[in-house]
């Protein structure tokens, strides 16, 4: 008999749709105003914390809904913004700079449904508020720090391939490499050659071979600089806490960060900002310090200060960089004096294990360099970086070590957790300045809300009224479905991770609605159709069903396809709109094709009807 439901189907349509229903759930619990404390790099979050926390909020009558400690952090939940503002005003002045303290919007869920993974619909800075940052990369620098790491492998691969060389020195974005004659200067370019391939030679008077990069090195250089602060930034994000962040690329040099929730811009530019890093160098046993002081610094050598001022002569070349750190833990040595243990990738263990190797007994030192803004800016209107080198730590080799070591002679567990957690976090490819910083009140966020709501609530109603007066009991049928698409896109959006729902994302909700029911209307002009050409009713049924389905498919299928064009090209709102764009029409065609078809089959299909309310 025609239009007979199979159990397969009702139990696809039933499993979908109550799995859908689920993880859309946690959208009803709404949220709680919250203040979060985090550890800054100076301090960490104790249980201790939070019982001080507690009594801050109760010697000043600010009455909360619970405090919670996990994952390292401190989440007080607020009855209503009013005291969410009084409490982070307050917690901020009183715990000091050590911690981050900063207002944000907390899930309401149940802990069983939390348990099962639901979460509530992540939103956008645009609904959320929250800081807004678009950051520009200090290109000079990265070249600069490739053209570094381009002479000490000149030096090492001269000195092992045995070509004696008078000096080695980066000047305005060429290296000049001085040879002691033609003969050498000739095979020490035809090495070069074939070595570095990345750069172009060209012979100079006075046996001076000069290297440049290519114009498609600088551009590599360009991309891994931006790529990789973007991977820095987003784990120092992570440490500041804030639940979905977007950090993404714009343009050639430019990243915009995002931080929805977050209010406090002069805490978020703390932790963007930091641009420090560690060098292991060896000490220049070579030399004489006093000379160096007295302006006789020996080629090759440069002459720093340790944290006491005392001056200390180390040799330019560097064994390993900050970016071959990988892990850095805080801890204490078996004196019960402060340390850093390291872990280095594969390369940075490769160079570390050589070069303890060759330099047992000598003495090795660890060099702390952060770049800071000096507040001038260049020609074209960028801010100027001053680099700022000190010797944190000198230490004897005793034996070889490769991969894992530690660092000591710290002066207190504090800079211990200082210097891990900002080891941990990375170190910029090079600076960063902030060129524009925005800041979307909290009250903005819920107005876009609301209004969005309202136009996905009054949409949602006229084209019910719309289906159910044309249609019928048909429309009906279409408006269940249309109510079930709505319930499974909030399902989808909060199942996914890192799917945000965005302004331009509720208008592409909105949208959806419109779309949705465009299948059903297919599906029904063509089942009156057959019924007006003298066709029964389950026929007319079946063959409105069958025959519509290739011109929905079509249709959704090209839509989907400019969808997924906008997402590929497409940059923050674009993205926005085109998620919820694709996974309405994915929805839509089974709520309308699926879902209305296992309905319409339960209420009229296997038995004689004589008349369709269509």
């Amino acid at each position: 008999m025609l239009n007979q439901n199979s159990i397969f189907k009702v139990l696809l349509v039933l499993v979908l749709v109550g799995l859908c229903s689920l993880y859309a759930l946690p959208n009803i619990y709404g949220e709680d105003n919250a203040v979060q404390i985090s550890a800054s790099r100076n301090a960490t979050v104790t249980e201790a914390l939070e019982s001080k926390v507690s009594d801050i909020l109760a010697a000043n009558n600010i009455s909360s809904k619970a405090i919670e400690f996990e994952n390292e952090q401190i989440l007080i939940r607020l009855p209503d913004s009013d005291s969410q503002l009084r409490a982070r005003d307050l917690l901020d002045r009183e715990l000091g700079d050590d911690y981050v303290v900063a207002m944000n919007l907390a899930a309401d869920t149940p802990d069983w449904l939390e348990g099962l993974g639901g979460e509530p619909m992540k939103l956008g800075l645009d609904l959320r508020g929250g800081v807004h940052f678009l950051m520009e990369v200090d290109m000079n620098e990265a070249i600069s720090k490739a053209l570094e790491d381009a002479e000490s492998d000149f030096r090492t691969a001269l000195r092992e391939e045995k070509l004696r060389y008078r000096s080695v020195d980066v000047r305005d974005g060429h290296i000049d490499i001085q040879f002691r004659d033609e003969e050498t200067l000739d095979k020490a370019e035809f090495f070069l050659k074939n070595r570095n391939r990345d750069l172009t030679y060209q012979e100079l008077d006075s046996l001076v071979l000069r290297a440049q990069f290519a114009e498609t090195k600088l551009a590599e250089i360009r991309d891994y600089a931006v790529k990789q602060n973007i991977t820095i930034i987003r784990n120092r994000v992570n440490q500041l806490g804030v639940a979905e962040p977007v950090v993404q690329k714009q343009g050639a040099e430019r990243i915009v960060v995002q931080l929805p929730g977050i209010q406090d811009t002069a805490r978020a530019k703390e932790i963007l900002n930091a641009t420090a890093t560690l060098e292991f160098r060896m000490v220049d046993q070579d030399n004489d310090v006093r000379d160096a002081q007295q302006g006789r610094v020996p080629a090759g050598s440069q002459l720093l200060n340790d944290k006491d001022g005392r001056p200390v002569l180390l040799d330019k070349r560097v064994i390993v960089k900050g970016n071959h750190i990988i892990d850095a833990n805080s801890g204490v040595d078996e004196y019960g004096l402060p340390q850093v243990s390291i872990s280095l990738d594969s390369e940075g263990g490769n160079k570390m294990s050589r070069a303890s190797r060759e330099n047992i007994g000598e003495p090795m030192a660890t060099v702390f360099i952060e770049y800071k803004a000096t507040g001038d800016r260049d020609a074209n209107g960028k801010l100027i970086f001053e680099r700022h080198e000190e010797v944190i730590n000198v230490a004897t080799i005793r034996s070889q070590f490769g991969s894992s070591f530690r660092i000591t002679g710290l002066d207190s567990p504090k800079e211990a957790r200082d210097l891990s957690l900002l080891l941990r976090a990375g170190a910029l490819i090079a600076p960063i300045q902030i060129v524009e910083e925005r800041t979307v009140g909290p009250s903005l966020g819920q107005e876009n809300i609301d209004l969005g709501m309202q136009a996905i609530v009054w949409g949602l109603f006229l084209v019910m009224l719309f289906m159910l007066v044309y249609y019928k009991a048909f429309g009906l049928v279409a408006n269940i479905a249309l109510a079930v698409n709505l319930i499974m896109m909030v399902g989808i959006m909060s199942m996914i991770p890192g799917a945000t729902l965005t302004l331009p994302g509720m208008a592409g909700i909105v949208l959806t609605v419109g779309m949705a029911v465009d299948a059903n209307v297919l599906i029904f002009e063509r089942i009156r159709e057959e019924l007006r050409d003298g066709r029964s009713p389950q026929h007319a049924i079946n063959q409105g069903y069958d025959s519509a389905f290739s011109t929905i498919l079509d249709a959704n299928i090209t839509t989907f396809i400019a969808g997924l064009i906008l997402f590929a090209v497409g940059t923050g709102p674009i993205k926005g709109f085109s998620i919820t764009l694709m996974i309405g029409i994915t929805t839509s065609m089974f709520t309308a094709i699926l879902v209305t078809r296992v309905i319409v089959n339960a209420v009229w299909g296997g038995r004689r009807v004589s008349k369709l309310a269509i």
